[in-house]
């Protein structure tokens, strides 16, 4: 029984240390106007600071063959990408149904491009 105690506290210390490694994630896209939505070239970063999180999503997009990469949206848990030929939508939150919720909001015609939760 002693050893479980040991045990337990190095799993919850571990568990803590591993959702703390990725504290931030980012989306970036090379999308510019006339550009179809299924057409748009996109990145997904992760990282322990945002900057870390932004530059991956930039790197990601760029490795991907996209010229022109900017970040779009970060985020701490969840994180989506929409768009259509003229709009985008940005949106984040819990869930990855809020995400993609939110950024519908104001882009309502507007399809899911990219969306992902860490």
């Amino acid at each position: 029984m002693r050893k479980i105690i040991p045990t337990l506290a190095l799993a919850v210390i571990l568990t803590a240390q591993a959702s703390a490694v990725f504290a931030f994630g980012a989306i970036a896209v090379n999308d510019s106007q006339g550009t179809a939505a299924s057409e748009a070239g996109y990145g997904l970063g992760w990282g322990t600071t945002r900057k870390e999180a932004e530059r991956n999503a930039v790197k990601e997009c760029k490795s991907a063959g996209n010229d022109e990469c900017e970040v779009a949206v970060w985020f701490e848990r969840c994180g989506a990408y929409a768009g259509d030929r003229v709009n985008y939508g940005i949106g984040y939150g819990e869930t990855k149904k809020a995400a993609e919720k939110m950024s519908l909001k104001d882009c309502p015609k507007c399809q899911i491009i990219v969306s992902d939760c860490q």
